[in-house]
């Protein structure tokens, strides 16, 4: 089985007033199934830019990005979004949960997206947030979360569709620091089960650590630990 996610020099280039502004230069990054990798990288970086580009929300201008075997960079934009919907989660620091829905339904509604089997759509939902603590929070609003219980159901609606990739932003970067520990050790937790290929972008040097490796993004270029 190919690899879930390979990124072969990638490039990102911004148009400005000024001038070309060169944010990624020759960006090469290759993730296994079930390794979670750190990506570490000071603000304004590139890190966001990097995550886009491998969640296919942009296209890069030069080199290759691969997701589970295809190459992007020759797919229609309706089969990039098929990419997304599938194979791959997102996980920002905030948790964009749709307010007037429920923790089940929001974990429930991308796979009704993706036409999943409503019986199993249901039971992946409710299997999802009570391994995340949240068996008796499903019928609750998001207002009416707590900050943490709130990124849970974020982690568990990136994980609805069973995707190959999962991509985090500073997913803990609006938690104080014991609820932060608590939900990113549920995610971990969540992602080596779920065997999924994880790159988590983190400010936080005791997070970097508890992943398999880390990766550091400096002046466009993306440098192991």
């Amino acid at each position: 089985m190919s690899e879930p996610l390979v990124l072969r020099a990638v490039q990102r280039i911004y148009r400005t007033e000024a001038g070309a502004l060169p944010v990624l230069q020759e960006v090469d990054l290759t993730l296994a199934a079930g390794e979670i990798v750190a990506l570490v990288a000071p603000s304004g970086a590139g890190k966001s830019t990097l995550l886009h580009l491998a969640g296919l929300l942009e296209r890069p201008d030069g080199g290759e990005i691969v997701v589970a075997g295809r190459d992007a960079g020759k797919l229609s934009d309706n089969e990039r979004s098929a990419i997304r919907r599938d194979f791959i989660g997102f996980v920002y620091q905030s948790h964009h949960l749709l307010s007037e829905f429920t923790a089940f339904e929001n974990v429930l509604l991308p796979q009704m997206i993706a036409a999943r089997p409503r019986a199993s759509a249901r039971a992946r939902a409710e299997t999802l947030l009570a391994t995340l603590g949240l068996a008796e929070r499903l019928h609750h609003l998001p207002g009416k979360l707590s900050g943490g219980e709130q990124q849970r159901v974020a982690i568990a609606r990136a994980l609805a569709n069973a995707p190959r990739v999962l991509l985090a932003d500073e997913p803990t970067g609006n938690l104080d620091v014991a609820t932060a520990d608590r939900v990113f050790a549920a995610l971990l937790a969540m992602v080596r089960n779920e065997g999924v290929a994880a790159l988590i972008a983190t400010h936080n040097p005791d997070l970097a650590q508890r992943m398999d490796r880390r990766v550091t993004l400096r002046a466009g270029k993306l440098l192991p630990a």
